[in-house]
């Protein structure tokens, strides 16, 4: 029997309505919320653009989950469960890539690296001619995964302010 395929345990499709509680607490459960972003925000401004989407991965069986090879119920994922996202935008030359999420239970399957694979579908069908993310500093373990997918740190710094609102304190952060 062949290697299984990486991810092939999970499609992807943009997001639905029934979708954004699992959503949030996907990226929730991942650390990719900060109290001062709105993550249901977030994620209904994306929906809102022609030019971005939330894509959301899920379990097309019943899979155990990471650790638990003894099948229990406490580790496993249900077929139809979202278990992956990554929401992404062009700017009009290049493809931004946020909030990639992978259920804890299924890292190291490949889930990440289908998401990013299907961000980077969706961004080369709008005609993204690159590809950009940003990672926090502090997070080794996250640029790692990226750098095998063959990312590189772009030598730029990114700069931020608010513009006012009061829900953009994150601006710089």
């Amino acid at each position: 029997m062949p290697d299984p395929v990486p991810g092939a345990d999970v499609t992807f499709a943009e997001v639905a309505d029934d979708d954004v509680e699992a959503v949030v607490a996907l990226w929730r459960n991942c650390g990719l919320t900060r109290p001062w972003n709105d993550p249901y925000r977030d994620l209904a401004d994306a929906r809102l653009g022609e030019t971005s989407t939330v894509l959301v991965g899920r379990a097309t069986r019943d899979l155990p989950g990471a650790g638990s090879d003894d099948g229990q119920a406490d580790g496993a994922v249900r077929a139809g469960e979202v278990v992956a996202s990554a929401m992404a935008g062009v700017d009009g030359h290049r493809g931004w890539l946020y909030y990639v999420a992978v259920d804890p239970r299924l890292r190291g399957t490949g889930t990440g690296r289908a998401a990013v694979v299907a961000a980077e579908a969706w961004l080369a069908a709008q005609g993204a001619r690159a590809v950009r993310l940003m990672v926090r500093s502090t997070n080794d373990a996250v640029r790692g995964f990226y750098e095998r997918l063959g990312y590189t740190d772009q030598e730029c710094v990114v700069l931020g302010r608010p513009l006012g609102a009061s829900d953009a304190r994150d601006a710089g952060r």
